[in-house]
């Protein structure tokens, strides 16, 4: 969709568990949150950046790198809310509260810093008349049709997918991981659907090189260990 208003949001709350402050936390020199910004900056279908957030210091370094603020309320902030229903409240905040339409949302969640251009325009060239949703993955290291297992109430293991019956690694088909380099949709089918599957859903595959998702102390240092690189 190339002749199409694209606005690019990240969504970044304050009260991560796993990392905490990881979305201000210095990579490289830079605050994580700094790499999506710049980015969206650096690309001329991208119109205008916005960082929807409900904490004071990830707003002022939103700010201080030239992207727009969303202020996020708490109960969309919290650890069991749903980041859907914060990317609604963006939406409806642009079109109700400040008057600003547009044809394509883009996603760029802060922890995905080793992203590049490349991936995200593969992004939303892939989200044509026949798809709702465009997401980002990888192939996976794992199977669950022989080698990922799930528990019963006794504490016995079983394969996730072991009635499938292939007897082959070759024969079964081919799995991915989502990853959190880019999500691309449009606007009207986020406001009215309650989650990504409920439409039709491309993948765009990314290098996990470039698809590292920061949710730990591991994590980031894998990320600076590749940036470094």
């Amino acid at each position: 969709m190339t002749n199409s208003r694209t606005f690019a949001f990240i969504f970044a709350r304050g009260g991560s568990k796993g990392l905490p402050g990881k979305n201000i936390r210095e990579l490289g020199g830079i605050p994580l949150l700094a790499y999506g910004i710049r980015l969206a900056q650096r690309m001329d279908r991208v119109e205008r950046v916005f960082v929807s957030t409900d904490d004071a210091e990830i707003a002022a370094v939103a700010r201080r790198f030239g992207a727009e603020v969303i202020d996020r309320p708490a109960e969309l902030a919290s650890d069991t809310a749903s980041e859907w229903h914060a990317w609604q409240h963006a939406i409806k905040q642009l079109r109700d509260e400040r008057g600003l339409d547009f044809d394509v949302f883009l996603s760029l969640p802060a922890t995905s810093p080793l992203r590049n251009e490349g991936d995200v325009l593969c992004c939303l060239d892939a989200l044509d008349e026949s798809a709702d949703v465009v997401i980002t993955v990888s192939p996976s290291a794992r199977s669950p049709y022989f080698n990922m297992v799930s528990t019963d109430e006794s504490g016995y293991a079983k394969i996730v997918l072991g009635d499938a019956h292939f007897k082959r690694r070759q024969d079964v088909p081919e799995v991915y991981d989502i990853t959190t380099v880019a999500y691309v949709s449009r606007p009207d089918f986020i406001l009215n659907s309650e989650r990504i599957f409920a439409g039709r859903v491309r993948t765009v595959v990314v290098p996990k090189e470039r698809a590292v998702d920061i949710d730990d102390e591991f994590d980031f240092k894998i990320a600076e260990a590749l940036l470094q690189s």
